[in-house]
């Protein structure tokens, strides 16, 4: 392509060379610099993908004039800093999650981008995977009717992480999910959280999490590092149709299940109670087909159509805004035990801006 933008990769750590294979391979972007603290490690991963520009100041590169974009993967506390630097020097911006280190900062973020007319995105890959966009496709199209749950679990014996428990380590990912397929996005009014630490970690290794949704239905999340099985499942009841993701199963990861329970609710003798009839419905399960692509060209080619649409990315720097929102309720819920904690919203915060702008 002879338009192609180009985006330089900053951290060149665990999830950089991931960004900058992808970005090195898509038809829409031309990859022009890496950039790491560690010029070693910089230059080894330019070498990889096309023997590319390396800087170990990231001033230095936000100063080219030959950058469009910048995709950010470094540790989160330090996103803040890194993002807001990049937008004041004209880049468009893609972030790994979580986007921020807090709400707070997340916040600042997306006003400073909307200020400036450029795009924030939040990396939230799982998004960009062919079953959670056949799932958000199935939800839109109202194959499995009004939702009434969504179950999600994520565990496996994994790693303790040093300076965050496991709400903030495996949760943004179903949370992430969760707000890409709900029409509107992910808004609940409070939380649940209740966490467990056996271990003496001085975190939560184990956590559950209680998100109510609109029209008295539910979501759940479960999150586990101690796990010695590693389960990644989400189950979407509806009242039509219920799918069940096991992402551990590429024969089959999605199915839907034409079986539920019918109520049906009359008036008795006018007055205001109601008598409900139960039956259950027994129908047929089928699977269905889709695309190969990795999840990660896919986020790099809407990354790309948002800059050239003018328009958010379908994970944008709200979407990072609301499951920030989640997980610091979440936290302040297990501050007190598991109890109900209010959720800030995210449409105040777009009228905010409106009225700043």
């Amino acid at each position: 392509m002879t338009n192609q933008l180009s985006v330089a990769v900053v951290g060149a750590g665990y999830w950089g060379p991931n960004l900058a294979r992808n970005f090195s391979s898509s038809p829409e972007w031309r990859l022009a610099a890496i950039c790491d603290l560690d010029p070693v490690r910089a230059l080894a991963l330019a070498e990889k993908v096309g023997h590319v520009e390396v800087f170990d100041d990231l001033d230095a590169l936000l100063a080219r004039d030959d950058i469009d974009a910048i995709a950010v993967a470094t540790p989160a506390r330090t996103h803040h800093a890194v993002v807001l630097a990049a937008l004041r020097a004209g880049k468009h911006v893609v972030v790994e999650k979580p986007l921020a280190d807090s709400r707070a900062h997340a916040f600042e973020m997306v006003r400073e981008a909307e200020e400036r007319g450029l795009t924030l995105m939040a990396d939230h890959t799982y998004c960009y995977t062919p079953a959670v966009l056949k799932i958000r496709e199935l939800v839109a199209e109202g194959a499995l009717g009004d939702l009434l749950f969504i179950d999600s679990v994520r565990i496996n014996l994994g790693l303790v992480q040093p300076d965050v428990d496991v709400f903030w380590d495996l949760a943004p990912h179903d949370l992430s999910i969760i707000d890409f397929i709900l029409p509107g996005g992910l808004r609940p009014t409070a939380v649940s959280a209740q966490g467990a630490d056996p271990l003496g970690a001085g975190k939560s290794c184990i956590g559950y999490l209680t998100v109510p949704l609109e029209n008295g239905a539910i979501a759940h999340v479960h999150v586990n590092w101690l796990s010695p099985t590693k389960i990644r499942s989400m189950v979407i009841g509806g009242t039509k149709r219920t799918l069940v993701w096991d992402d551990l199963n590429p024969q089959q990861r999605l199915s839907v299940y034409d079986r539920g329970v019918d109520l049906a609710q009359q008036s008795v003798d006018g007055s205001d109670r109601a008598a409900a009839t139960v039956s259950y419905r027994l129908g047929d399960t089928w699977s269905p087909a889709l695309p190969e692509h990795e999840a990660l060209g896919a986020m790099a080619s809407e990354f790309a159509a948002s800059i050239r649409d003018g328009r958010p990315a379908r994970t944008d720097g709200l979407a990072g805004l609301r499951v920030l929102s989640v997980l610091e309720a979440a936290s302040r819920s297990l501050d007190t035990g598991g109890a109900m904690h209010p959720v800030a919203s995210d449409t105040v915060e777009s009228d905010a801006l409106a009225v700043a702008l």
